[in-house]
């Protein structure tokens, strides 16, 4: 069986083996912001920022998706690594349910809420009006990426790495092309502006599904996706969601820390939020590769954990750790030593503000780097054991209980660089609770694992 590898490979090559193509996957996904955000700041620094005050939002969305997936790769893992092909089978099936609600709910959104939300975060009118219409249309386009993520997932935890990669290049190479030749109108087609950026994205993300679902349903797979012909249960959907919501909230974390730190950053500046667009772009391709070595190690864990074999789950943890630091320290050196030329990319008009803001901005906030690696790896142990709850906890320490009273607090005192100095300090926050987290979920449940008797049956 394809899934025997993740219980018997070496742990530091099975590594590598399962986490390259998502690694790869996950740069491609950096690139659709990042390629509509270099090519949208040729238009203007508003219609940066308006891409940028909408990106939380499209964050909220993605977390639903990615979350969902999280919770169907975690449960679909441990079934396979407890032998138990027929529960891996219904988890899988009752994800493209999932998915179809999922998109109901953010559908409607983009019809009836994206103009009222747009008012609400700036005054300034061009920016309220490409935003509405770029957010309308990636929201109601958004069938086709969550569709795909679940499937990606599905993958994924089987140990097929390869095929979430190829529909990622494909979607990545589809909005890149279009990119220029909508947003400029190039040739026969027309100059859409921003607008032509959300039409260029929601097409790659078709092209990315529609090579996804041929290659999940027309390929030979462990796990078996059934579209009709059985009951939905609740408790695989509460199975799902065990690891899934808190990956949802933990994500959605994320969304509302950014909307609120653009609020705080639109009090100085249209600049200063730019800037923070910026500076989400480029990050993402060192974090990325970060989450895509989750990825990689999340089934293994989640195999091993089913398996009950303790000392290699522990392997794959710390070898996953020191891949993830090393990916880390990396971004810190880049952030450190070129902060100008990254500004540069996206500063087409040459705005000294820009520089002037932006280069003290992105050495300060790298720092956060080097503890978020420990971070997001421990949270995966969190996520493949059942208690993702760990990770959303540490995710509210970090982003909402930290970093936005810190950046209010000091940005009233000492300006800017207050808000770019609370990256850093609340991430050192939220690590010191995710250590105590770990303890205790080894303590309670992890030193007992393979062992038999009362004390480990007392938890499972």
């Amino acid at each position: 069986m394809h899934e025997n590898k993740m219980g018997t490979m070496p742990v530091g090559r099975l590594i590598l083996t399962m986490s390259w193509p998502a690694i790869i996957s996950m740069l491609i996904q950096a690139m659709y912001n990042v390629v509509d955000s270099f090519f949208v700041s040729r238009i203007g620094e508003d219609a940066l920022a308006a891409i940028t005050y909408i990106f939380p939002v499209q964050m909220v969305m993605m977390s639903c998706a990615i979350g969902t997936g999280v919770g169907i790769n975690s449960l679909i893992a441990r079934r396979l690594g407890a032998k138990k092909i027929d529960e891996a089978n219904l988890a899988a099936s009752h994800g493209y349910r999932l998915a179809f609600f999922t998109w109901i709910a953010f559908c409607l959104f983009g019809i009836f809420g994206s103009g009222p939300l747009m008012n609400v975060m700036t005054n300034t009118e061009y920016i309220v009006v490409e935003g509405t219409k770029y957010l309308s249309i990636v929201m109601i386009g958004s069938i086709f990426v969550i569709i795909q993520i679940i499937s990606e997932k599905i993958l994924q935890a089987t140990g097929n790495m390869m095929f979430p990669m190829f529909c990622s290049i494909l979607g990545a190479v589809t909005n890149i092309v279009l990119d220029p030749l909508l947003i400029f109108g190039v040739g026969p087609f027309p100059e859409m502006g921003v607008t032509g950026a959300a039409i260029a994205t929601v097409i790659g993300q078709l092209f990315s599904m529609i090579l996804g679902q041929f290659l999940l349903f027309k390929g030979n797979h462990v796990v078996k996706v059934r579209l009709r012909g059985w009951k939905w249960e609740n408790r695989i959907a509460k199975d799902i969601y065990a690891v899934g919501f808190p990956a949802i909230l933990m994500q959605c974390i994320m969304s509302i820390m950014q909307f609120c730190l653009n609020m705080i950053l639109g009090t100085f500046s249209e600049t200063a939020v730019a800037i923070m667009g910026i500076y989400g772009r480029i990050q993402s391709f060192i974090f990325m590769p970060v989450i895509g070595l989750n990825q990689g190690v999340l089934p293994i864990l989640g195999f091993n954990y089913g398996a009950r074999d303790k000392k290699r789950l522990f392997e794959a943890y710390k070898k996953g750790f020191i891949f993830a630091f090393t990916i880390m320290v990396i971004g810190v050196i880049v952030f450190q030593l070129f902060p100008y030329q990254l500004i540069s990319i996206f500063n087409a008009q040459n705005n000294q503000d820009m520089y002037d803001m932006g280069v003290p901005a992105m050495r300060t906030i790298s720092w956060c780097f080097l503890p978020a690696a420990y971070g997001i790896m421990t949270s995966s142990v969190f996520q493949a054991t059942g208690h993702g709850f760990y990770s959303l906890f540490g995710s509210l320490i970090r982003q909402l209980i930290g970093i936005l009273p810190v950046a209010f607090i000091l940005g009233k005192i000492i300006g800017l660089t207050g808000v770019w100095l609370a990256f850093p300090l609340a991430e050192i926050i939220g690590t010191l609770f995710i250590v105590c987290a770990f303890m205790h979920l080894y303590k309670r449940e992890l030193k007992h694992l393979g062992e038999e008797g009362p004390s480990l049956n007392a938890h499972h």
